[in-house]
């Protein structure tokens, strides 16, 4: 495949995405953001569009000094219970998933788990 045929399946992905999350309306997100080293996790206010809430493992790993052994899936993991506890001081317990043009398993499928596991409900 060429980059131009990846870069269209990734848009239309994305695109589906969040024509569904459009059709919610008010309410919050949780954004995920994967790159090949790091997650990256944001609650943002649908209404007004600003961040509430953001976190990745990079910061994470500043933080706690255990997280810097585990492997991606785990820090994933780990950065979604943080954003979990962060966004639970908020107030905030209800939000919508936002995957993005990425696919639901492995770090993102990982980070909604954990961000499930802290107290969210999606």
């Amino acid at each position: 495949m060429t980059k131009l045929v990846l870069r269209s399946a990734k848009k239309r992905r994305s695109k589906r995405v969040r024509a569904k999350i459009k059709a919610f309306g008010r309410g919050r997100k949780l954004s995920v953001f994967r790159s090949n080293r790091c997650i990256y996790g944001q609650i943002i206010d649908l209404t007004s569009g600003k961040t509430l809430v953001a976190i990745s493992d990079r910061v994470l790993s500043k933080e706690d000094k255990k997280i810097s052994g585990l492997t991606k899936k785990e820090k994933a993991f780990e950065v979604g219970k943080k954003l979990a506890e962060l966004a639970l001081k908020l107030k905030i317990g209800k939000i919508v998933f936002d995957r993005g043009p990425f696919l639901y398993h492995g770090r993102v499928k990982s980070l909604a788990e954990g961000a499930r596991q802290g107290g969210l409900k999606f």
